[in-house]
């Protein structure tokens, strides 16, 4: 297996106010673009041509992936000019492929941040003589997702929607979005129309009886479409929870990026980013969260869990907790922003503004 599609859909939208412009594929997670920890992987795996079907901005993608050969890699582009969904984009690309039609094509999610053995999914998709091969991962609480049950031999045998009641979980798999296809399989799929691979292709296949074989790899798995969740990623990374060959440096408690200054007194742990010319105040203390290009955090600021924008400035003695600070926002010093709050880029909220400490 040498050739992969790689979706990069939707525009992220629950990533606002994280970035005015970037989509979210394109925001440093443990110092480089989150795409980049995508395709190394898959480098590292044996993939050497890459297409990148896109629904929106790859004139952000291009340019700096170019074609790839950075990163040892083939990469083409396809921009969609009406979204497909899933199965539409991975069908809207095909011309595109090089493989022969029993060959394997990986086709695997940009949103997805995993620890996937990308190898193992290929050797289970030879060995089985399965049509498609799906990464199934294991939830505490599946009732969010679809479910995929399958059989002693890893056979799969439904796709069920969101469980509504108790009875309805008889399974905590879950499709993981990595999946590798038989090519010729690729060319069923309908043209010129939106068609989604989870509700539409996989049930199709399965009633024409085709082989779907399911791959349960409970490794790391984390979906990044909160800001919560991206942030989590981006320090899983540094730590080393999340494999990736793109993070810059050894893995460890802390990735400070270069022409970054960080006080000798300041205190970065569980996974914080530090990114290029961000400015980290005496005294501060700086928890598992990621400080974008050029931000500012003042003497004795608390930051736990959260974004700073590029070139945001947190106050003095300023409290964040959980909290996405904007590009470009300025947030004064003495405030204290937990439970999610969003502050929008470019906005300036004034010392003291806002506290959620008790009175007493």
């Amino acid at each position: 297996m040498t050739e992969a599609i790689l979706l990069v859909g939707g525009k992220g939208t629950r990533l606002r106010p994280l970035t005015v412009n970037t989509p979210k594929p394109m925001v440093p997670a443990a110092g480089v673009p989150f795409l980049t920890h995508q395709l190394a992987r898959a480098r590292a795996a044996g993939v050497d041509h890459i297409v990148l079907a896109t629904s929106y901005l790859a004139e952000v993608f291009e340019p700096h992936f170019g074609d790839g050969s950075a990163l040892g890699l083939s990469i083409e582009y396809v921009t969609e000019d009406e979204p497909l969904g899933t199965g539409g984009a991975i069908r809207n690309v095909a011309s595109r492929l090089r493989s022969g039609p029993d060959e394997p094509v990986l086709i695997f999610n940009g949103d997805i941040l995993t620890g996937l053995d990308i190898r193992a999914l290929v050797d289970t998709h030879r060995t089985s003589g399965a049509d498609v091969s799906l990464h199934l991962t294991r939830v505490d609480d599946p009732r969010a997702f679809g479910l995929v049950p399958t059989d002693a031999t890893g056979r799969v045998t439904a796709f069920l929607e969101k469980p509504q009641t108790p009875a309805e979980i008889v399974t905590d798999q879950i499709n993981a979005g990595a999946y590798v296809f038989r090519r010729s399989l690729i060319d069923t799929i309908p043209a010129g129309r939106p068609v989604s691979v989870e509700r539409e292709t996989f049930p199709g296949l399965l009633a024409r009886g085709a082989h779907l074989q399911g791959m349960v790899d409970s490794t790391y798995w984390l979906d990044l479409g909160t800001p919560a969740a991206f942030v989590r990623g981006s320090a899983d990374l540094v730590l080393g929870r999340a494999p990736s060959p793109a993070v810059p440096g050894r893995c460890g408690d802390r990735l400070v990026l270069p022409t970054a200054t960080v006080a000798p007194d300041a205190k970065l742990t569980g996974g914080t980013v530090v990114g290029e010319g961000a400015v980290v105040g005496a005294g501060a203390r700086v928890t598992g969260s990621t400080v974008l290009a050029g931000a500012v955090v003042e003497a004795g600021a608390v930051i736990t869990d959260s974004l700073v924008g590029a070139g945001a400035r947190i106050g003095a003695r300023t409290i964040l907790d959980g909290a996405v600070v904007g590009d470009g926002a300025h947030v004064g010093p003495d405030n204290e922003l937990r439970s999610g709050v969003r502050v929008w880029c470019d906005a300036a909220l004034p010392a003291g503004a806002v506290r959620f400490s008790s009175d007493q």
